[in-house]
């Protein structure tokens, strides 16, 4: 979707909305990089973490309540949202919130969500006592940036139920997301050129095999007054057990509660129109990054819709004489002696003479010794990789999960150790 500058919008009212992060639970798809840390947390492009992407769209589209949804490692995230700090969003009415679970309330359904449907429901008396029209929810664990505003116009104008941001992906891809079927019947958003939405016709699940390549991206708008509704109608028929021990059989949007919308009637799509990807698995991950070695995507690239993310107050980048580094970037407190070739290093990485670091995520903190040589590797904060060790194997175009190592946080990687492409070590890890 094309990102508008605020004039080029149509002027309109714009109803009470709510803008909603479900930054998610334990992320056990990135394995042991989100064994002690949300995966919104996780660093993109050494400057950034996937949260700022959603922080950033909502904030830049005008939405001035944002409510952060976290159940797993909520500390993870705390100091780099600073309140809502870095997106203007720390103010006494309205502003940031985060929402984490609860327990006991009079008799209300509390603890940890089962899915993202579950989730809202937990909190429908917040979202009721707030008094929204209108519901944005988005995920916090992929990489875009969009004119939120665009969606909701596309909702007002068809007076939808439920209005789904989706993109085109890899039949591939599309078996772990939530697959979108829309009919032939483009209609332009007012006044948003070169923008349509379309009738959703049916939705699938995480189908096993699929020819679809059009998918949900985990934007939704929903109407609320239908979505409270339908929610705790849901929750009604399915539901067991008692107050924080119930089961409400909502689990994810495309389990039940988009399907239901769907057969009802007034859901559309809107395509996204420019780069997402989303990178909930580490081989995502890796091709993510790759994609922003290639210029391929434009988050960064719009001067008027900045990635807001905490400022740093680290020093510039060293590179010694003798270092080599090629479509690489190199954050902020970095030291490179050795070769850097199609990486991307975090902060305070460094990378002795001698060593070679080719097609990897470096986060911050790692230190790579003389000698040593990484390739399709994805190194977690604080890492160690002795004098000429051996991690990963460097991959072809087509990634999989075996083809991604993955080094856990504060894990040492003794002298002369081999790592084997496709492993997977734990934080803490000596080997």
């Amino acid at each position: 979707m094309t990102v508008l500058s605020p004039h080029r919008m149509p002027r309109r009212p714009q109803p009470a909305v709510l803008g909603i992060v479900q930054a998610g639970g334990q992320g056990s798809r990135m394995d042991v990089l989100t064994r002690e840390r949300a995966k919104p947390a996780l660093p993109f492009a050494g400057t950034h973490q996937l949260i700022d992407f959603a922080m950033s769209n909502l904030a830049n589209s005008g939405i001035d309540d944002v409510w952060v949804s976290v159940q797993f490692l909520a500390s993870s995230l705390d100091r780099h949202l600073q309140s809502g700090r870095p997106w203007d969003l720390d103010r006494t009415r309205g502003g940031y919130r985060r929402i984490v679970p609860e327990e006991g309330g009079g008799g209300a359904t509390g603890g940890f969500s089962t899915g993202n449907a579950d989730d809202l429901y937990r909190i429908r008396d917040e979202i009721r006592r707030h008094g929204a029209e209108h519901v944005i929810v988005t995920s916090a664990d992929s990489v875009f940036v969009t004119d939120l505003r665009v969606l909701l116009a596309a909702h007002l104008d068809r007076d939808a139920t439920c209005t789904i941001l989706t993109a085109e992906v890899d039949p591939a891809e599309a078996v772990h997301k939530m697959v979108v079927r829309v009919g032939e019947d483009p209609s332009p958003v007012d006044g948003v050129e070169g923008v349509v939405s379309r009738v959703v016709t049916g939705v699938e699940y995480k189908p096993g095999t699929t020819d679809a390549t059009t998918v949900a991206t985990e934007v939704f708008v929903y109407r609320a007054e239908d979505l409270l509704a339908l929610l705790e109608q849901i929750a009604r028929e399915h539901a067991t057990g008692d107050g924080d021990d119930a089961d409400t059989g909502l689990g994810d949007f495309g389990e039940e509660l988009v399907p239901r919308l769907v057969e009802g009637g007034r859901v559309v799509a809107v395509p996204v129109g420019s780069y997402w990807k989303d990178v909930g698995r580490p081989e995502a991950y890796l091709a993510a990054h790759r994609d922003l070695l290639d210029g391929r995507v434009d988050v960064f690239d719009q001067p008027g819709w900045p990635v807001q993310t905490e400022a740093g107050s680290l020093p510039p980048a060293r590179v010694r004489a003798g270092a080599q580094i090629a479509d690489s970037l190199v954050t902020h407190g970095c030291d490179v002696a050795g070769t850097v070739r199609r990486s991307v290093l975090g902060p305070c990485v460094r990378v002795a003479a001698g060593a070679v670091v080719e097609d990897c995520v470096v986060l911050d903190g790692v230190t790579i010794g003389p000698g040593a040589q990484l390739a399709s590797a994805v190194l977690d904060s604080g890492t160690v990789v002795g004098d000429g060790a051996r991690v990963g194997r460097l991959a072809g175009d087509d990634l999989g999960p075996d083809d991604v190592t993955l080094v856990g946080r504060d894990s040492v990687i003794g002298p002369g150790v081999t790592v084997d492409a496709g492993a997977r070590l734990e934080p803490g890890t000596s080997a």
